[in-house]
């Protein structure tokens, strides 16, 4: 099992390189479309890299869920923890 801080960090870094913001600038509360302006492509392409990097399927119906730097770091810790 993965430990909670690493996974953490490589999302952070996903979210901040794309949308290209300084990672000391993002905080686990950030709302990736309310705080990032990322619309729905966006979205997309932030699951299919997360997908690459941790080896993994998110379902439509997930992604839709995930709101959220925390949210996003959340679920790939239950996914990759081997919950779900």
């Amino acid at each position: 099992m993965e430990h909670q801080s690493n996974i953490a960090g490589r999302v952070r870094k996903i979210i901040a390189e794309q949308f290209a913001i300084d990672d000391a600038e993002l905080t686990n509360d950030n709302r990736i479309v309310d705080d990032f302006g990322a619309d729905s492509l966006d979205t997309i392409e932030l699951v299919m890299t997360i997908e690459d990097e941790f080896g993994m399927e998110v379902p439509d119906e997930d992604a839709e869920k995930i709101q959220t730097v925390q949210q996003a770091i959340d679920y790939v810790a239950m996914r990759v923890g081997g919950a779900a």
